[in-house]
């Protein structure tokens, strides 16, 4: 697909939307250096989180591992602990790889090269395109969900985003009207105005610095445009864990390779937990007694308030049930612990709510 732009025109449309972001743009973290690792570790955190979840994490993350170098040196558990509950914990394994990587092949520089970002773990073309033109001014456009949605409105490309041909079509038109001697703000004030004021419900189109340009808005189309992508039907999941504690007050956590540990646990530290269906505490008793060596005690397991949790297209219920027991058992690849002291080890945010039922009960006991 061609510009409609004229070269005049276009050079206007730059001007415009540059000096509405130089104006309007939020003062983030990442935006305050052109420090690439900075910029790399914003952009792989902000893959599916919204801003606001990301900058706590952000902050932590960079006082821990302040460059490359840092974080290149510490074992993959520390990068996951320091990650638990941003969620997408292979982002969090991706970025450590990538950082040996960066430092046993590139020097500790991000590359300043597309071929050489793209052979990063973790770096997609939209990725390696938003570091490179924020940090380097390689002139790249950077194509996401916000751009693409302001791209459609602007040219008034019917459909959902990502159908045949659309994210192609998008594409091209990103990299046309890429302003190519301020790319890195660009591609910014482009991921801006998706973001603030052309949203995905009810844009705010009188607030828009280039709504002269729309041809949406010309043919009021900014309802429909894009349409809707079907999600997928959600599957309701019921997943019962057993908090295991011992007289001292130490619990049990297993590294279960179980097939609901890479969806909802993410191959970290967890409770012994199976999926269950009609009967979760019978299911669950059998699972831990078969698992945990435990055939020949007597167990005791009392239901802790559940708890929701949203994976993907998943609705998960969490069923968390106490075993008091003697002694806890030793299985392989486990670890025991006071239950306050979870944060020390790699979790998942279920596993932290799963945490949280027993805390809570303990405190109505007390």
């Amino acid at each position: 697909m061609k510009t409609p732009f004229k070269p005049r025109e276009l050079a206007k449309f730059q001007r415009t939307l540059l000096a509405w972001y130089r104006r309007n743009r939020h003062a983030l973290p990442w935006r305050a250096s052109r420090d690439a690792y900075r910029i790399w570790v914003a952009e792989i955190m902000l893959q599916q989180t919204r801003i606001a979840a990301v900058l706590p994490y952000y902050e932590r993350f960079l006082e821990n591992f302040p460059d490359v170098h840092s974080l290149a040196r510490v074992p993959q558990s520390e990068v996951l602990r320091l990650w638990s509950g941003l969620g997408y914990y292979s982002r969090a394994r991706n970025l450590h790889a990538a950082a040996r990587e960066i430092v046993s092949r590139h020097g500790g520089d991000f590359p300043g090269t597309i071929s050489h970002a793209l052979s990063l773990p973790g770096i997609g073309r939209y990725t390696a395109a938003a570091i490179l033109s924020m940090a380097y001014d390689v002139p790249l456009a950077a194509l996401d969900g916000n751009v693409a949605r302001v791209l459609a409105r602007l040219f008034a490309i019917r459909g959902h985003l990502r159908g045949p041909g659309h994210w192609r079509a998008l594409t091209c038109l990103a990299e046309q009207h890429l302003a190519r001697s301020a790319p890195g703000d660009w591609n910014q004030a482009l991921m801006e105005l998706g973001e603030t004021v052309c949203t995905p419900r009810n844009p705010r189109c009188a607030e828009c610095p280039v709504a002269g340009h729309c041809r949406a808005r010309a043919r009021n189309l900014t309802g429909t445009i894009p349409a809707p992508r079907r999600k997928p039907r959600a599957v309701r999941v019921r997943i019962a864990a057993a908090i295991l504690r011992d007289p001292r007050g130490r619990t049990l956590l297993v590294r279960d390779p179980g097939a609901h540990d890479r969806v909802l646990f993410s191959r970290m530290w967890q409770f012994p937990a199976i999926e269950v269906s009609r009967q979760p505490r019978v299911e669950l008793e059998n699972h831990i007694r078969a698992t945990l060596a435990l055939d020949g005690s007597s167990l005791s397991l009392e239901a802790l308030p559940a708890a929701r949790h949203g994976v993907t297209f998943r609705n998960v219920t969490l069923l968390p049930f106490l075993v008091e027991l003697p002694r806890l058992p030793k299985p392989r690849r486990s670890r025991a612990l006071p239950l306050e002291a979870l944060h020390r080890l790699p979790v998942s945010s279920a596993t932290r709510k799963l945490a949280a039922a027993a805390a809570m009960r303990d405190a109505i006991v007390h």
